[in-house]
Formats: C-alpha cells, sequence, structure tokens
C-alpha cells in the first residue's frame, strides 16, 4: 500500500499543476488566509454593564489557556500539544498534535480593566466577562434624527 498526497482545492488551477489563466495561483496562498484560519471564531456582546466575549475552541482544557489585559489590550492564546504512541508487534506509530493560536483585542474605553475579568470554559467555549465603568454605564445613548 502506498500513501498518495490529496491536495484538494476549490479551482483546479490550484493545485500546482497548471498555472492560472489571470496570475492568481498564489492568491490564497497568502500569510493573511493562513493566518485567518488559524484564529478562533469569536463572539462579542454589549449588556448594559459589562462585555461578553465567547471564542469557540474546541478541544483545549482550562490549563491551556493564558488571559491577560495590558494597556486596554486584552490578549488571549492557548497552546496545546500531546503524542499518541500505538506499538503492535514490528509496527511504531507515533502522531504529533499540536494545536495553538493569539488573539489580541483593543478594549474600549468603557471596560473598567482594574476590576476582575470573569474567565469560564466549557463545552469548547471560552467566555470572558469584563465590566465597564460605572460613568459608562449611566450614559444612555442619545437617538440622532435623520434627515
Amino acid at each position: 500500500m502506498s500513501l498518495v498526497k490529496s491536495n484538494k482545492r476549490r479551482f483546479p488551477w490550484m493545485n500546482g499543476d497548471s498555472k492560472a489563466p489571470w496570475g492568481l495561483e498564489d492568491l490564497f496562498d497568502d500569510d493573511f488566509f493562513k493566518i485567518k484560519r488559524s484564529l478562533p471564531a469569536m463572539n462579542v456582546k454589549e449588556h448594559e454593564d459589562d462585555f461578553e466575549i465567547e471564542f469557540a475552541v474546541p478541544g483545549f482544557s482550562k490549563e491551556d489557556f493564558e488571559v491577560s489585559i495590558e494597556d486596554d489590550l486584552l490578549y488571549v492564546s492557548a497552546e496545546k500539544s500531546q503524542e499518541e504512541i500505538e506499538d503492535e508487534d514490528d509496527f511504531t506509530r507515533k502522531e504529533f498534535s499540536y494545536s495553538n493560536f493569539h488573539r489580541t483585542l483593543q478594549l474600549p474605553k468603557s471596560v473598567d480593566v482594574s476590576k476582575e475579568v470573569k474567565a469560564n470554559y466549557k463545552d469548547g467555549v471560552l467566555r470572558l466577562r469584563l465590566l465597564k465603568e460605572k460613568e459608562a454605564i449611566k450614559k444612555s445613548r442619545k437617538q440622532i434624527k435623520v434627515s
């Protein structure tokens, strides 16, 4: 039995065998697209007294995360590695698994960085709760009429 590397791409000209007619063969091979794929999906919810940020990061444990705030920047990162070893007679198989991400978010001025950030990880979702400053909570939204 032999192993054949499969490289299924959406566009047939991007498999390396032929060039794209428009010279776009390297368009999606940019670092921007690679970095974007490695970032977890994120939701941000604004409530009256806090912000809730959710990251979809299945497969990690609570100990894998590092969350910190410095100079109105929120840093969220995680790193996980594991090794599987399977011995059967004369055959040994080793598979290494490594996954990580790092995200930096600019916090709005209404977040009170002096207060504790609550972090919870459950069912593959990391939830952060950042409290707002008291002055920001009292401010009401001003409605602007469009003419």
